[in-house]
């Protein structure tokens, strides 16, 4: 067995043989992003950002645009990881409501978290109309629903809570949603006014522009297989021995974070979520399937979400195996979901299929780590990315230019999950698990 030192190098010489893209609808019909190189030399920065997704571009387009001297490293090309493959759903919301989460810190701490979170698809949208980003934005809600009348008091609970906090809410019963989805599988639910959908990797690639035209220095295909501290700042080595010196370091690799930082990657459990895309729906029967633009999400435990996108196409995603998918079979059960809630579709043909890995935290929460001087672990979205890591990377920015800036997301100390190593046990028995209960009503 070879030394991690090893182990680091062949890592990177496998991610360097496989740079492109994976396949997904969003690959396919995204805008192009600025062209980038590799970092080469020897060079320096005030604040080094190590991840191309959502949280280490908000970071360094917020540090470049208030003066910092920042570059990116990102392992492949920008958006190669989750951040290109999700479904493309701006939700403001956490696991938890405000009184829970007020429950869990206090009223004091809780606060400044609340509105963190319930401004962030607020600054995902203002980012896009600030720097053009060409994304199919469209605001027009997300509804979280249930098949079950058991869990629609709930659901109707939750909206008011919101609705109490001034947040554009509504509860929905099952023909109202029957009028707003298109399909009777649902008992009711609710709408969330602050949320919307976008085009997910043009997002993110107009952030690239964005920061690189505020002056970040952003390079791909620049895997990092070292960081140590010298002389009171941190060095990053790349295998081709190429490195960067920075006083500040933040790590933002979520669900396909590595061994690069001692214990982090044992932290979260990454899970697979597979996406389908219909071809282009047209007719009366498609124009019965969210007809005013909102996206949607089950409330079960395992949940299923689905949107139309600006060329008409009906996307479903849910959950799939811990292994990445293998062939088409792998995405039957989504299809066969689609095909259900949809009657009226008859059996669509399916243009696109792939998937991506989530972070999910033992709290369900976002985790923000200080290990060590000059360094900050940023992971753990839950499968909210867009609008979650849009504002920690604002946050972070503020943090790091300011010391005594306010910072609403909690703080928390490196502890790895038990027997991490069984993550995939861990994973296959909730998924059972959950879908027990779903079935049960519990």
């Amino acid at each position: 067995m070879g030394t991690r030192r090893e182990c680091a190098v062949m890592d990177a010489a496998r991610l360097a043989a496989g740079q492109s893209l994976p396949p997904s609808l969003w690959a396919a019909t995204a805008i192009s992003g600025p062209p980038l190189q590799p970092l080469q030399g020897a060079q320096r920065a005030d604040v080094l950002v190590i991840g191309g997704g959502y949280t280490g571009l908000s970071t360094a387009l917020h540090l470049a645009e208030a003066g910092v001297d920042v570059c990116l490293l990102e392992a492949h090309q920008l958006g190669w990881g989750a951040s290109g493959r999700n479904g493309g759903q701006v939700n403001p919301t956490l696991k938890y409501d405000p009184d829970e989460l007020e429950r869990l810190f206090g009223p004091t701490q809780a606060e400044p978290l609340i509105a963190a979170i319930s401004g962030s698809a607020d600054l995902v949208f203002d980012l896009i109309a600030r720097h053009g980003i060409d994304c199919a934005p469209v605001r027009q809600g997300w509804l979280q629903v249930s098949y079950s009348a058991k869990g629609v008091p709930g659901l109707h609970a939750r909206a008011r809570k919101w609705q109490a906090r001034g947040v554009p809410a509504d509860c929905l019963n099952a023909s109202e949603l029957h009028q707003r989805m298109g399909t009777r599988a649902f008992a009711g639910g609710w709408r969330d006014g602050r949320a919307g959908g976008i085009q997910p990797l043009s997002y993110l690639r107009g952030l690239a522009w964005a920061a690189r035209a505020a002056g970040a220095r952003l390079h791909d295909r620049s895997p990092v297989t070292g960081l140590q501290s010298r002389n009171g700042h941190w060095q990053a080595t790349l295998a081709d021995g190429s490195s960067i010196s920075a006083e500040q370091v933040v790590i933002a690799t979520n669900g396909y974070t590595g061994a690069l930082w001692p214990g982090l990657e044992r932290t979260i459990l990454a899970a697979n979520s597979f996406i389908v895309a219909t071809e282009p729906l047209t007719g009366e029967a498609a124009a019965s399937i969210l007809p005013g633009g909102e996206t949607a999400s089950t409330a079960q435990r395992l949940l299923l979400y689905l949107r139309r996108d600006a060329e008409g196409r009906l996307l479903m995603g849910g959950r799939g195996h811990f292994d990445d998918p293998q062939g088409a079979g792998d995405f039957a059960h989504l299809e066969r979901s689609l095909e259900l809630l949809f009657p009226q579709l008859g059996k669509p043909r399916y243009s696109h299929r792939w998937a991506g890995r989530i972070a999910i935290t033992r709290d369900f929460l976002p985790h923000l780590h200080e290990p060590a001087p000059g360094v900050t672990l940023a992971l753990g979205c839950n499968g909210r990315g867009i609008a979650l890591c849009t504002s920690l990377g604002r946050h972070l920015a503020a943090r790091l230019t300011d010391t005594g800036a306010d910072f609403p997301y909690p703080l928390s100390p490196l502890r790895p999950i038990p027997l991490h190593r069984l993550q995939r046990f861990y994973i296959g028995a909730g998924v059972a698990w959950y879908s027990l209960l779903d079935r049960l009503g519990g």
